[in-house]
């Protein structure tokens, strides 16, 4: 029973020289239990506190009010939602670099596809790497997750020099270099936080009056690209067709986002079903898809590889970091030194992208550098031929055939008899 305590004793449980384990009192309530309740009162510096746990006493002393406040609508989180916050970053990170790998060891896979497993795997390898870009989009910002496609480029240019025999001249590693220097900087730079977690956040985010007329801007310069200037201009200006792609790509990544987003939540046991973005988003992804690979095919058709993957690279990444800083926010929280180093990254891809494509069909090797010596000296003469004639041999040193006036006059033959 709980019982009167003197000074600075704190009134928890009546303590007693008798055992704890006497019958004749009542037990000690459980650690945890509502009747281990004190006022704060008597809660002072330098009180003692009396525990009985079984057979044992424990006699506690209080020195400071060491504990920060609960909220009362506070929830202990799962270990699902502990791992989502300490590692989603990094899973996101690594789900990017694997589609980047599988996405450009299918190209290998496709050139080599003259049997029928071969050609099977590529389909395969494709459609896992773009799973695995769509669960990039889930954990990990767009910021980080959209440059890091050129990844797939670089290994595709590296295993086909391995693998088909492919020359990979020295501006084209000198070009591969450079795209993982730019992006290891933009992943040390990065936004490591994600702000938009739930579909319901997702759909507040997309009301938001700024993403509201950016899309609009975006849908109305797309429309008139389409029926106004491509047929214009399309087939002679290799720009029409890539901005086109570059523009619906904002979408089609905004829907992956949020469909992302959506079975994430959908295994967290929210109701995201009965809500209709997700149904919105996935009609948004199939029109924005079918166009951005019709007007790809089209800038391809025409116009060299060489230049059309680079400058869609360019475009694609810059509006699509456009869109995520308007619609998450996602730069609002980094610093002046991150997001410069953000860029600088972007920027070092670019030009690993361009160096790797514009360059590649030209034969320079470490050889054909210019020497370090400024006028290399003469190559030796060579030795001049010893002939040895044997006796009786005719030798004719010299024959000289004269330029004559007339048709009369015959050529002269000098013969030297040894």
């Amino acid at each position: 029973k709980p019982g009167d305590s003197s000074q600075g004793t704190l009134p928890f449980w009546e303590a007693s020289l008798s055992s704890p384990l006497d019958k004749s009192r009542p037990p000690a309530p459980e650690l945890g239990s509502p009747g281990l309740r004190v006022s704060n009162a008597s809660c002072e510096n330098g009180s003692l506190l009396h525990l009985y746990c079984s057979s044992q006493e424990v006699l506690c002393q209080i020195v400071g009010d060491l504990s920060p406040e609960v909220p009362s609508n506070a929830t202990f989180q799962s270990w699902q939602e502990r791992i989502r916050q300490n590692y989603g970053f990094y899973i996101g990170l690594g789900l990017a670099f694997l589609s980047s790998f599988l996405i450009g060891s299918s190209v290998i896979l496709k050139k080599k596809g003259l049997l029928r497993l071969v050609a099977t795997g590529a389909t395969r390898a494709v459609a896992a790497g773009e799973v695995a870009n769509f669960g990039a989009y889930a954990f990990a910002p767009a910021t980080v997750v959209t440059p890091l496609g050129a990844l797939s480029v670089l290994i595709s240019a590296i295993l086909s020099s391995y693998f088909l025999g492919e020359s990979l001249n020295l501006l084209g590693k000198l070009g591969c270099v450079i795209c993982v220097a730019g992006s290891t900087v933009m992943v040390i730079h990065a936004p490591e936080e994600e702000k938009v977690t739930t579909i319901m956040e997702m759909a507040s985010k997309m009301k938001d009056t700024g993403f509201i007329v950016f899309a609009v801007l975006l849908l109305v310069s797309c429309l008139i690209l389409i029926f106004v200037i491509a047929p214009r201009y399309g087939q002679r200006n290799i720009l029409i067709y890539i901005i086109i792609c570059s523009v619906i790509g904002a979408f089609s990544v905004a829907a992956v986002k949020g469909l992302g987003i959506t079975i994430k939540n959908f295994f967290q046991g929210l109701p995201v079903v009965r809500h209709p973005l997700p149904y919105i988003l996935s009609l948004i992804l199939a029109l924005s898809l079918s166009t951005q690979v019709n007007f790809l095919n089209r800038a391809l058709d025409i116009f060299n590889t060489s230049l059309v993957f680079p400058i869609y690279y360019v475009f694609f990444t810059t509006v699509v970091v456009t869109s995520s800083i308007i619609l998450f926010k996602e730069w609002y929280s980094m610093s002046a030194v991150d997001i410069a180093g953000t860029l600088s990254g972007f920027v070092t891809i670019i030009l690993g992208v361009f160096m790797l494509h514009a360059f590649k069909d030209l034969d320079i090797s470490c050889a054909s550098l210019p020497h370090m010596h400024k006028n290399p000296p003469p190559s030796p003469a060579p030795e001049p031929t010893v002939i040895r004639l044997e006796d009786k041999n005719v030798l004719v040193d010299n024959i000289e055939l004269a330029s004559t006036s007339s048709p009369e006059e015959k050529p002269k033959v000098f013969i030297i008899h040894s």
